[in-house]
């Protein structure tokens, strides 16, 4: 895209966001994640069924009667969005790439969490670390999030989630909300992802193309492997090679599920054409 057709990009993405983030999905969003810790709020007399941990003994001493601290949970929290850019996420066959899809996604997220005050990171990855946006807060830095996504180049690379895993949590210390976004056609991730989930708040949302899920009967086609670029020829008209298909990607976002619940992390299957908003909204409250 030229640097007119991004910011042309930006700022449609920047309005439909806007205009679809109504009151129930960011209360959904606000309850589904934790925040940091508690801190006091006051002292109240003790009533009956309260925790007597919780008395203040020497306040209750000075005022000759049982009170108790009260805490509230510390709200703010931080919000990175760790997006998978390499080749098969530029792929799409109905509304728009998969790229494009979690651009979108990505900036209600982040929008989300500005309206929450929160801050939000970025980080861009494929078989390296391709670019990093400290967390902070306000609209110029969704803005700047959206910009990132968009202008990023990745071209036959395959993606690396270890390697982004290991970055995340030598850059991150703090616990955080994560959302990471991808097709994971990316290997062996499971102990790492487990690992992260341990020590933050992990959603996996996958994006895929329906098309990835019934490969259709286009006869012989020479077919890109968008991540190393080798080109093969396939009969589409073969039923059991398009079956086949079918099974093995249907197994393999069988088994991406099963990691991210066994890692005790949220998992959501989004494909390009279908909303995501009523996705999202769902998960959050089922969360909740």
């Amino acid at each position: 895209m030229t640097a007119e057709e991004v910011l042309k990009k930006i700022k449609l993405i920047e309005l439909k966001s806007k205009r679809r983030l109504n009151s129930s999905f960011l209360g959904e969003y606000n309850s589904s994640f934790k925040g940091v810790g508690m801190t006091f709020s006051e002292l109240r007399p003790y009533q009956f069924g309260d925790d007597v941990r919780k008395i203040d003994w020497n306040k209750t001493a000075h005022f000759h009667e049982p009170l108790v601290k009260i805490f509230e949970e510390e709200r703010e929290m931080t919000s990175i969005l760790l997006i998978d850019v390499s080749g098969s996420m530029n792929f799409g066959t109905r509304k728009q790439f998969k790229n494009e899809t979690a651009a979108e996604i990505s900036a209600i997220l982040a929008f989300s969490a500005i309206k929450n005050n929160d801050k939000v990171g970025l980080i861009l990855f494929s078989d390296k670390i391709e670019a990093f946006i400290p967390p902070k807060k306000g609209n110029a830095q969704v803005i700047h999030i959206i910009k990132t996504i968009l202008d990023i180049k990745s071209i036959n690379k395959s993606a690396n989630l270890n390697l982004c895993i290991d970055f995340l949590l030598k850059t991150i210390k703090r616990k955080a909300s994560i959302f990471l976004i991808s097709d994971f056609d990316i290997g062996d991730y499971e102990k790492k992802l487990c690992i992260l989930s341990k020590k933050h708040q992990v959603t996996g949302i996958r994006i895929y193309d329906r098309v990835e899920l019934n490969f259709p009967d286009i006869g012989w086609a020479h077919l890109k492997d968008l991540e190393i670029g080798d080109l093969k020829w396939v009969n589409t008209s073969n039923k059991s090679v398009r079956e086949q298909y079918s099974k093995e990607y249907k197994k393999l976002l069988l088994q991406t599920k099963n990691v991210f619940t066994k890692c005790g992390s949220g998992f959501i299957n989004i494909a390009t054409d279908q909303d995501y908003i009523k996705e999202l909204f769902n998960h959050f409250k089922e969360r909740h």
